[in-house]
């Protein structure tokens, strides 16, 4: 995919001089990549999600499932500096902290078992807040984050249904909750109730 809105850099993911990340199927050219991402995630979203732990290293196996035929740093937490619309990311020496510390902080309480529907949104929205301000991966953060969401809904006894979603909406709330507001997110969640 191409930077996707990302501040330009030379990256060292990308094929020199583009700004396409270095794929699987070897194009340079943008709109195909694209393409191929999108219908590739998709299909391996479809598939069962591997099981795990709900930690960090589960997040890692949900991102590498999804995007393993498409790029071969899958899974892996990036290694470069990053940033959207002029918000710097978690910087990648403290990615693997971070991680920590919100996966931590999940298990503590008890993975948002236990809780009201509300009491549910309102841990969710915290938690994908944090961890879309890590952005731990080059690319498809948010798709993983969506994914093991899913996961996390059907622990706490609160499933959501992702075809819901209203992309350019819930686009605009995780910027929002980046800038500190969780309502709009909250709000968002709440519409993906099962």
């Amino acid at each position: 995919m191409t930077d996707g809105g990302y501040d330009a850099f030379e990256d060292p993911y990308c094929y020199k001089g583009t700004s396409v990340l270095k794929n699987r199927l070897g194009t340079r050219d943008a709109t195909t990549l694209q393409a191929f991402e999108v219908e590739i995630s998709a299909l391996r979203a479809e598939e069962p999600l591997p099981a795990g732990r709900l930690g960090a290293a589960h997040y890692r196996a949900v991102h590498h499932h999804l995007f393993q035929d498409v790029y071969p740093w899958a899974g892996r937490y990036r290694t470069v500096r990053t940033s959207k619309g002029g918000n710097m990311f978690c910087y990648p020496e403290h990615i693997r902290a971070q991680m920590e510390r919100v996966f931590r902080q999940l298990k503590e309480d008890d993975f948002l078992r236990g809780r009201s529907f509300e009491g549910f949104m309102d841990g969710a929205a915290v938690f994908l807040s944090e961890l879309n301000a890590i952005h731990p991966f080059r690319e498809g953060n948010g798709r993983a984050q969506l994914s093991f969401l899913h996961l996390l809904s059907i622990k706490a006894g609160h499933p959501l249904e992702l075809a819901k979603i209203r992309p350019a909406e819930f686009l605009a709330a995780m910027i929002a909750s980046f800038n500190g507001n969780l309502r709009p997110l909250i709000a968002e969640l709440t519409r993906l109730r099962a």
